[in-house]
């Protein structure tokens, strides 16, 4: 993750809504083929039926004049140079002609439509899911130790829809939204991101950027918005755990004292980082419950 301290090109107000995945230019080739196969289909039904056709430039109708007839049907331009002058085939326009000129139009339609609207129906989505969230979990950095966090909470039973990802890295939004979360674009120091993210509603806030100013600023924020969030916070100095404390970290882990200590303790006693590991683990044969007093 790569938190600065932000500036005025940092993209905000984008929420990312977890989705399963779409193959946009699959999904437009195929219409595209439907709408030949219409046209392919109403230049067959013109091509049997072509002696009851009349051409004013004269001679028979062929596979060319056919096609050509159909591309002027589907389309509503009707030069009127080929037309139906027979029963029957006025009867094949009727019945199976029409019906394809309207399922094409309504096929360029939907599509145009679709296209246009896809940024309304996610903007009403968002605010849909910022109208719903409550005591959801924020997870302010979605690198090794973020998606660490995100496993362990869904582990312990959290929803994937109750867990929100906040990060300006496209490659880790596009994991977090894969892995069902919510993904939100922006600096999460900034008040607007976070609002975005509903911060005062928040259940807990994860923060574990790549930076300690950056964690602290955030751990700030976050405190300012929401005094009664449960703020768990990393950091990479151990001289800066203080500093996590006082911006309002309920929790700050020293992450290499952490890992150095897991390292000795594997090095003397081996087996007994195996029962740490599975204490570590939600849903392990060991598990750490907290019982009220």
């Amino acid at each position: 993750m790569r938190f600065g301290r932000g500036s005025a090109r940092d993209p905000v107000d984008l929420v990312r809504l977890p989705s399963s995945p779409r193959a946009p230019l699959a999904a437009i080739g195929r219409r595209i083929g439907f709408a030949l196969g219409l046209l392919v289909f109403i230049a067959m039904v013109v091509l049997i039926g072509r002696n009851g056709y009349t051409d004013s430039a004269g001679g028979e109708l062929g596979l060319i004049d056919a096609l050509y007839y159909a591309s002027v049907t589907v389309t509503t331009t009707g030069y009127g140079d080929i037309s139906a002058v027979t029963p029957s085939t006025r009867l094949a326009a009727l019945l199976l002609i029409t019906p394809a000129r309207i399922l094409f139009l309504i096929l360029v339609v939907g599509t145009t439509v679709e296209v246009l609207t896809e940024r309304s129906r996610t903007l009403l989505q968002t605010q849909q899911w910022r109208r719903t969230v409550n005591h959801h979990h924020l997870i302010c950095g979605y690198g090794s130790t973020g998606r660490a966090a995100a496993r362990a909470l869904v582990a312990q039973g959290v929803k994937t829809s109750e867990i929100a990802v906040v990060d300006i890295d496209e490659q880790a939004l596009a994991l977090a939204s894969q892995d069902g979360f919510i993904a939100i674009t922006g600096n999460a120091s900034k008040v607007s991101v976070l609002k975005q993210a509903a911060i005062d509603r928040v259940e807990s806030v994860v923060v574990t950027p790549n930076r300690d100013d950056t964690a602290v600023l955030i751990t700030l924020t976050a405190r300012e918005l929401n005094p009664n969030a449960r703020i768990v916070a990393t950091v990479r100095d151990r001289e800066n755990l203080h500093l996590l404390r006082q911006s309002g970290a309920d929790s700050a882990i020293d992450q290499a004292a952490a890992v150095g200590r897991l390292v000795g303790i594997a090095t003397r006693t081996p087996q007994a980082l195996d029962v740490i590991d599975d204490l570590l683990e939600a849903g392990a044969d060991l598990e750490i419950v907290e019982v009220a007093p």
